[in-house]
């Protein structure tokens, strides 16, 4: 996966990379009938606009060997949460992930699995400080 040229990704734009990484590769015709399974209405030009407007910032690619062409995400949903998180933590807490973390985690309810993921994450972390 490539790193996007532009990190600003608009609501509807958002919506159609979700699409995409939900469903797979598709065509505009397909796309666009994803989104109205999920009670939008855009045109199919709109769509278009929309995906090529996600390709120049570099989210999307499309495959224009065939007769319609195939888009398919380019940042994964990990990718972009975790740049997002990023620019969430500079902006608000001086690039400081600590501060975003506790406000994330005391707001939660957690399966005991999800705790003892956070464990053993914990735990990774802190084995690889010692070794350094």
């Amino acid at each position: 996966m490539v790193e996007p040229r532009q990190s600003s990704l608009g609501e509807n734009e958002l919506d159609l990379l979700k699409m995409l990484w939900e469903h797979g590769p598709g065509t505009v015709r397909e796309i666009n009938a994803w989104s109205r399974r999920q009670g939008r209405r855009w045109a199919y030009t709109t769509v278009l606009t929309m995906l090529q407007r996600l390709e120049a910032k570099g989210f999307v690619s499309s495959d224009k060997s065939g007769m319609a062409h195939v888009f398919r995400p380019m940042v994964t949903r990990d990718k972009l949460l975790r740049q997002r998180l990023k620019d969430l933590a500079n902006e608000l807490c001086g690039g400081i992930a600590t501060p975003l973390m506790l406000a994330l985690v005391e707001q939660q309810r957690f399966t005991p699995a999800e705790i003892n993921q956070f464990r053993q994450l914990l735990d990774q972390l802190e084995g690889k400080r010692k070794k350094e």
